[in-house]
């Protein structure tokens, strides 16, 4: 191996796509058991690599020279073979640095919170510490190594202004998740996830709901790649191809949700934009059909609608785990906060927003089977719809335009 990444499991990292669009060698991950690190290391046989947990401290006395910030952090994600000798970087530093500057968060003289006391904890100690942060708490379940735990933070620190956090709580698979509720932080400004995968934590996602800034750790992913290859080819990239990656990268990940009234055309919409962008659809009325063997209006007749409602929930925490797809929601998927909030980890909402007048009844959606129960429907959730929606698409037009502007706003 020649470039890569290092780390015990390595299924959901973006790593390889990221180095994959900023320069033209080959970047493998390679999984290594603790077993086997040793082994690795000293037989160097390797030009450069980043490494991740459970690495980043592990892999210090092997290294000839260990830069500052990595000194002043404690753990190393940046290798160079250099002749033989190793020498160790951190550019998680510079990518959480990055992500903080890109939400244009002031933490300057403000009561900082970091969740967790690992690795990361430490880059984001460090970089609260170098931005004026103060005080800097840090907070854990063991309360050791200078944290307190979680019973204090509730207890005397809800006037925090900046929350960082560096714990695995709310990762992938675990999306539904969050280390804390943040309902008692009425004084919040910013939320710093350093999780990228969901992109969108739900502990995000909820701050954002609060108007809150906000945001996961894709940025920072994308910001501590693009300096590690800076190290590794000797090299410099503009901030502007940092950007361009980042949302290339967002994109593909991201969800195309669409939701809105029962003959919205969101089914229609989504197996166009499914054949021009080449994604797969999720359409949850198609799924709950399938999975129960009955169709809609024997499920509603026969079961009722909240039975209707938990089996939709069942079915959007399904597809809401996945990236990269085309999710076509039922027109009630809205009544449930935690369906739009699950939608939002790793989706973007268009509200295909279909004039009332164009709805036609639909006599297997029983709660718009004639004209009289569309309009009453449409009164009832077009500010729900809105509410939700990350963009209001006009649909007056006909389903090629319509996903043409679906298109040219996702991809803008």
């Amino acid at each position: 191996m020649k470039y890569g990444l290092i780390g015990e499991r390595l299924l959901h990292s973006f790593s390889k796509e990221v180095h994959g669009m900023l320069a033209d060698y080959e970047y493998n991950l390679c999984e290594i058991a603790k077993d086997e690190l040793d082994g690795f290391m000293t037989r160097r046989n390797f030009k450069a690599i980043n490494v991740t947990i459970p690495y980043k401290e592990a892999v210090i006395p092997y290294l000839s020279y260990i830069s500052e910030e990595a000194k002043r952090i404690g753990s190393v994600n940046t290798i160079v073979n250099r002749g033989g000798s190793l020498y160790g970087y951190n550019t998680d530093f510079f990518g959480m640095k990055s992500q903080i500057d890109k939400m244009r968060l002031s933490l300057k003289g403000k009561k900082t919170v970091i969740l967790g006391t690992g690795g990361t904890s430490k880059t984001a100690f460090a970089v609260a510490e170098s931005l004026g942060a103060d005080p800097i708490i840090k907070v854990s379940r063991s309360a050791k190594d200078g944290a307190i735990s979680y019973e204090e933070l509730y207890r005397d620190h809800t006037d925090a202004k900046i929350l960082i956090n560096t714990t695995p709580v709310g990762m992938y698979p675990d999306n539904y998740s969050s280390p804390i509720d943040i309902d008692p932080f009425k004084e919040l400004e910013g939320v710093v996830d350093a999780i990228y995968n969901p992109i969108r934590t739900k502990l995000v996602v909820e701050a954002l709901e609060r108007g809150i800034v906000a945001q996961g750790g894709l940025y920072m992913l994308v910001a501590q790649a693009v300096y590690a290859s800076e190290i590794f080819l000797e090299t410099k990239y503009t901030v502007e191809r940092l950007t361009k990656i980042y949302k290339k990268i967002r994109r593909k990940k991201e969800n195309i949700v669409l939701i809105g009234m029962p003959a919205s055309g969101k089914s229609t919409l989504a197996n166009l934009l499914s054949k021009d962008l080449s994604r797969p659809v999720m359409d949850t009325d198609a799924m709950i059909v399938s999975s129960r063997k009955k169709s809609i209006s024997n499920i509603f007749s026969e079961e009722g609608e909240d039975t209707f409602r938990d089996y939709e929930t069942e079915e959007i925490a399904n597809v809401s785990l996945l990236n990269n797809s085309i999710i076509a929601t039922g027109g009630g998927a809205i009544l449930r906060k935690e369906n739009v909030r699950m939608l939002k980890q790793n989706g973007v909402l268009f509200f295909i927003n279909r004039p009332y007048e164009k709805l036609l009844p639909t006599v297997d959606r029983p709660l718009a089977s004639n004209k009289e129960a569309i309009k009453k429907r449409y009164e009832e959730r077009y500010c729900l719809y809105l509410d939700a929606a990350d963009v209001v698409i006009d649909a007056d037009d006909i389903p090629t335009k319509i996903a043409q502007k679906i298109t040219g706003v996702f991809y803008k």
